[in-house]
């Protein structure tokens, strides 16, 4: 008989795809830079990529409190949401739309990182490891400011678009 699964595995697994994730999106993000039409833009996916090798390093530390080695576990979802953003970034290629469909892209995928980050932030309380809930929240706290400039950068983009001026 199976042997029932418990919070610490499923904390494990949550782990194994976030770090997936974020391997991912480290090698989506200088795409989405290149892609980039507005500086800003493009300054803010490079920033993101520096931030998300710092994210990266703190899931290993998370790995090593754990005595498990760190391996990711293929995220279906990740993979899903960054394919989207390749289409965009093919469809929308030279239009004045490219750059809100890349913001509203990396946003998909903060927000998945938000709530993945929020509930190993959780577990890790319940399952009473203190030391990796500041290096998990320490990444939700990231993810959450990323998100917010993202939302800056939209609206002062669609503001500058509904006024009839061209932002480049």
């Amino acid at each position: 008989m199976a042997t029932t699964k418990t919070l610490d595995d499923l904390f494990l697994d949550t782990l194994k795809d976030i770090y997936f994730a974020e391997k991912q999106i480290l090698k989506a993000l200088p795409k989405m830079a290149r892609a980039a039409q507005s500086e800003e833009g493009k300054a803010g996916f490079l920033q993101h990529r520096d931030e998300t090798q710092g994210q990266i390093e703190r899931l290993e530390q998370v790995f090593e409190i754990l005595g498990k080695a760190a391996r990711g576990k293929t995220c279906e979802a990740i993979q899903g949401i960054i394919a989207e953003g390749e289409e965009i970034m093919e469809e929308f290629k030279g239009s004045p739309a490219l750059d809100a469909g890349l913001i509203s892209s990396a946003q998909a995928v903060e927000h998945y990182e938000i709530a993945r980050y929020g509930t190993l932030v959780a577990w890790a309380n319940q399952l009473g490891l203190t030391d990796a809930v500041p290096l998990l929240q320490a990444n939700l706290d990231e993810e959450e400011a990323t998100d917010a400039k993202l939302t800056q950068l939209a609206e002062a983009q669609a503001n500058a678009k509904g006024k009839g001026s061209k932002a480049a």
